[in-house]
């Protein structure tokens, strides 16, 4: 009989290349591509998971709870708060003109 290969969560080793900030920001920037706001706040959910949530709350001055409701799907974090994540990520936001669409 074979042997069956213990599954690693896909979690573990996106978690762990969350941690580096180069990463960090490539993984973000597509779910800003994708431009849907339910992607965005899970992809801030990941990397500040990544980076230790109770840590980032402390630093924010939020508490964990409030920051796992912020970036849940439906969530709203103020501006400055999406900033200061942001921050805390080692990570700039950028802005870029876009062509607008056509109506069909």
């Amino acid at each position: 009989m074979k042997k069956i290969k213990r599954l690693i969560p896909y979690e573990v080793g996106l978690y762990e290349d969350l941690k580096d900030p180069h990463e960090a920001a490539l993984y973000l920037n597509a779910a800003f591509e994708d431009g849907h706001p339910d992607v965005i706040l899970l992809a801030m959910h990941h990397v500040a998971k990544a980076r230790g949530m109770t840590r980032i709350a402390n630093t924010l001055r939020v508490h964990r709870v409030s920051l796992h409701k912020m970036l849940r799907k439906n969530g709203n974090p103020s501006f400055r708060t999406f900033l200061s994540l942001l921050g805390e990520f080692e990570i700039q936001l950028a802005v870029a003109s876009v062509k607008r669409k056509e109506a069909a």
